[in-house]
């Protein structure tokens, strides 16, 4: 699953990148979204499948904390960019002639400038979170449930329900698999 996701989102960043068509606002942010998407899940996964494969669940406390802090942050940034992949989805449904003014590249910039920034909240949010959940028992079982769902499973659907069903994702990725198979036959 964890290769799925990074090789899932790594395709929608080169098709963006790519291809030209793509270079509109909405595209802009689902490619730094799957950016967000690798680096969340690039925080925790690999520890736990050397965890699962040593058969051993020592992280160092600093680890922990370097752990935490980024997983922190790469979560804030994906809900930062989900509200502004709304927000300019809601422009351009309710504002399709003055979408292209509105949703310039400078205000698309400074969105994406903004959901990067959730570092000095963050660090205050993370030491509130730690204070609060000491205070409140759980379940060990059901919150490993959880943890997986939300830093495996989601960030893997996210290419395939964001992109890999639109047509000029499809377009771009069938093109830049095309040249590269050219490519290929004439080495």
């Amino acid at each position: 699953m964890y290769l799925i996701t990074v090789l899932g989102n790594l395709l929608i960043i080169l098709a963006f990148r790519s291809d030209s068509r793509l270079h509109t606002p909405m595209y802009f942010f689902l490619s730094n979204l799957s950016f967000a998407d690798i680096c969340f899940t690039s925080t925790t996964i690999p520890k736990m499948l050397v965890n699962i494969q040593t058969q051993s669940k020592a992280i160092t406390f600093e680890g922990c904390i370097t752990q935490m802090y980024f997983f922190m942050l790469f979560t804030g940034l994906d809900n930062f960019l989900l509200t502004v992949m709304a927000y300019d989805r809601f422009v351009a449904i309710c504002h399709p002639l003055h979408y292209t003014v509105i949703m310039h590249p400078r205000l698309c910039g400074l969105l994406v400038l903004v959901s990067w920034s959730m570092v000095v909240s963050l660090f205050y949010g993370t030491a509130f979170g730690v204070y609060i959940s000491s205070a409140v028992p759980h379940n060990p079982h059901s919150s490993a449930i959880a943890s997986v769902m939300y830093t495996v499973v989601t960030p893997m659907l996210n290419p395939f329900i964001y992109s890999l069903r639109n047509r000029d994702i499809k377009g771009a990725l069938k093109k830049m698999f095309g040249v590269a198979a050219k490519k290929l036959s004439r080495g």
